[in-house]
């Protein structure tokens, strides 16, 4: 674990999608490069092959709460609804520590 290591939190997003893109792709580089933006992001990850998982990761419950309401990102869930996923959850996590490793 790093010295100077804060908790922080993580949104667990895990989804199944419909058939097609119907400017799915469009719009989730869009999420990204807006959530990038939003005070308090720290990074994303995300993974998708029949089940989809992006978790992204925030300084603070709040600065989620203000991207959760953030209005592109408001329409993008209503698009979600109706277009793009069949199924979906969200998960929100409090990270108490991490750790990595990586081959030389």
């Amino acid at each position: 674990m790093k010295k100077d290591f804060k908790p922080y939190y993580a949104v667990i997003f895990t989804s199944i999608r419909t058939d097609g893109d119907n400017g799915y792709a469009k719009m989730a580089n869009l999420m990204e490069t807006l959530a990038k933006k939003q005070k308090g992001y720290i990074r994303i990850d995300s993974a998708r092959d029949k089940v989809g998982i992006t978790v992204s990761y925030w300084k603070t419950l709040d600065s989620i709460s203000n991207w959760k309401q953030q209005s592109d990102h408001l329409i993008a869930q209503q698009l979600g609804i109706k277009k793009w996923y069949e199924w979906y959850n969200v998960r929100i996590c409090k990270v108490e520590r991490e750790y990595e490793f990586q081959q030389q």
